[in-house]
């Protein structure tokens, strides 16, 4: 069985520090079942200047059928990598890593990894996101008095979404950041705890990722004053709000890309990638020409956005605003082009400046693919990416039409992935990663830039897709619109305005969300707790989060299955069946129950 295998895991109760400094000793520990044998000894490889480093574990004694053992890693680098060599009495040996257990050696990028980088919030890991496209969430009173600026094409509020054409990113329904305000109850009722605001800087689109000025928020949304006062009615809830910023581009009418474009003696020159001497052409993001590129090798543009009191990143964090954090978008491109990568540079002086400002603040980033490399810890604090939650999950519960959209990979439709294959991906893309920084991944169904999954669901699926995403370790996401079961063919159409006159007819949806969230914030298990997978089949998963406290089993289906699993617990959620160790369910479902806390010896 998958489950009676050797464990570990960066939670807790197999890591004595997640947040060590340099020269500090953690110890780490590996917890291995009766059925794997009589072990003669557990030794720790680390690679402190990878170099191998060997560790002598020490047996802790048995408890519930679990032999533990521990031993002790130092910290002699600001990232080390450790794996455990299991040796059984017969001589036999596996060795355990990030990947799983396996008898012949891995490269070091499996193994398990510890991070000596300033820690993330502690309210990261517990939080649950809602994602708010300004313009088509709610307008407030105020709205009606402004005037529609003249790259808009004025949309009533239960138009259909353009999503192609010229008019896609100037179809705009008037939303602003009172409006907001004016539904926080909503928020409220639903348990969300955390706000990510799409951009909210002056641009000439609906989706503002087009930046003209990083120094005021559009007033089609209320001005500078509008945010305050969604901050701090947020604050005063006990939300926290997190800004959106582009800094791998601005927009073409920014101030400082109109003020050297032509202008070769201009001070913001150096801000971008030219192409001729005259700066008549330049590098763009995927050849989108009013996305100009921006270079990270001035000095002076480092000053002006990420570094320093000064700074754009810090001036948002700091009062009379008050952002809680920023998600960063295409952080994956960020300081990259031909030769250039500065990359690193950017995400670590960015942190720095948020913890000169404010350290209780969280950075997360956009990254459409596995690029582990870029989230060790030591700037960004998790991933907004799709490899390891997102696209899995839609190809085991989304029906197929022959659509031309899925995430931009050009398949003839959504392929189709059954259970093994959710938890390969889930395991794959998650291993090379430090577990802190898996415990801020964001577990999104869909996004603004996604179709809307509700759309493309199974029959009966929804619950179970939703509550993976609020069980799984990581951030769960909520974009908003989804409690409403909104669909969307692609990420424009997929930015619909919210139905609120629908929130009656709405409401079976909007309970599940509310249940399932609120079983996520109510058990330390499923936030703290570690992640150890039990059962994977073609139509069903099982995984138990598990905390010195208490422990939590999920169980989720795409179809009716029956299968053992020898568990016992008080039911949370759900109406799955497990009677004398047997599950069985008569179609998609999702389940969760509560258990006892583990404890090492």
């Amino acid at each position: 069985m998958i489950g009676a295998r050797p464990h570990h895991d960066g939670s807790p109760l197999y890591v004595s520090d997640d947040a060590p400094s340099i020269g500090s000793v953690v110890q780490v520990r590996v917890r291995i079942p009766a059925e794997f044998g009589a072990v003669k000894s557990v030794t720790v490889r680390s690679d402190p200047d990878h170099e191998p480093r060997w560790s002598n574990g020490a047996h802790l004694g048995v408890r519930d059928g679990w032999s533990w053992w521990e031993a002790d890693v130092l910290m002699s680098n600001p990232q080390i990598g450790y794996r455990f060599l299991i040796v059984r009495a017969d001589g036999s040996h596996e060795w355990l890593d990030a990947m799983g257990s396996h008898v012949g050696e891995s490269s070091d990028a499996d193994d398990f990894r510890l991070v000596a980088y300033p820690a993330p919030p502690a309210w990261g890991r517990s939080s649950v996101m809602y994602q708010i496209f300004p313009d088509r969430f709610a307008r407030s009173d105020r709205a009606a008095s402004r005037h529609t600026p003249p790259w808009a094409v004025l949309a009533n509020w239960d138009d259909e979404p353009i999503h192609s054409g010229p008019d896609t990113g100037a179809q705009l329904y008037g939303g602003d950041l009172d409006g907001v305000i004016d539904h926080l109850d909503h928020l409220e009722r639903l348990g969300v705890d955390l706000i990510y605001l799409t951009p909210f800087f002056p641009a000439r689109s609906n989706h503002r990722y087009d930046a003209w000025s990083f120094d005021h928020v559009d007033e089609l949304l209320g001005g500078d004053a509008a945010l305050q006062r969604l901050v701090t009615a947020a604050h005063e809830r006990g939300f926290r709000v997190l800004g959106d910023l582009t800094t791998n581009h601005t927009g073409d009418s920014h101030e400082w890309f109109t003020s050297s474009r032509g202008r070769p003696d201009a001070p913001e020159s150096e801000f971008y990638y030219w192409l001729d001497d005259e700066q008549t052409n330049y590098v763009s993001w995927l050849g989108v020409q009013s996305l100009p590129k921006l270079d990270w090798k001035s000095r002076e543009l480092r000053g002006r956005v990420i570094e320093g009191s000064e700074s754009v990143v810090a001036k948002w964090l700091a009062e009379p605003y008050g952002l809680d954090g920023w998600r960063i978008d295409v952080a994956n491109m960020t300081g990259r082009h031909g030769a250039d990568d500065l990359n690193a540079d950017v995400r670590r002086t960015l942190r720095r400046t948020m913890i000169e400002v404010n350290p209780d603040t969280l950075l997360l980033a956009e990254s459409t693919n596995d690029t582990a490399e870029d989230f060790q810890g030591d700037g960004w604090h998790g991933q907004m990416t799709y490899a390891s939650f997102t696209r899995p999950i839609w190809g085991w519960l989304a029906h197929r039409p022959e659509t031309p959209w899925f995430f931009g990979i050009p398949y003839a439709g959504i392929p189709a992935v059954d259970g093994h294959g959710v938890h390969e991906a889930n395991v794959r893309f998650t291993a090379h990663v430090p577990w802190r920084v898996r415990l801020h991944t964001m577990n999104a169904l869909d996004t603004h830039d996604t179709a809307r999954f509700a759309g493309f669901a199974h029959v009966d699926t929804l619950p179970t897709a939703v509550g993976l995403s609020m069980t799984l370790p990581g951030i769960p996401v909520v974009f908003a619109g989804d409690e409403f079961a909104l669909t969307g063919d692609d990420g424009e159409h997929a930015r619909r305005p919210i139905p609120w006159g629908r929130v009656v007819d709405a409401a079976s949806t909007i309970d599940m969300y509310t249940s399932l969230i609120a079983l996520r914030r109510s058990h330390i298990a499923l936030n703290d707790g570690g992640m150890r997978w039990l059962h994977v089949e073609s139509d069903a998963l099982a995984f138990i989060r598990e905390h010195a406290d208490e422990s939590v089993l999920v169980i989720a289906t795409r179809a009716a299955v029956t299968f053992d699993l020898a568990v016992e617990g008080t039911a949370l959620v759900g109406d799955i069946t497990i009677e004398a160790g047997r599950v069985r369910t008569d179609g998609p479902a999702f389940g969760a129950w509560q258990l006892p806390g583990v404890q090492h010896p």
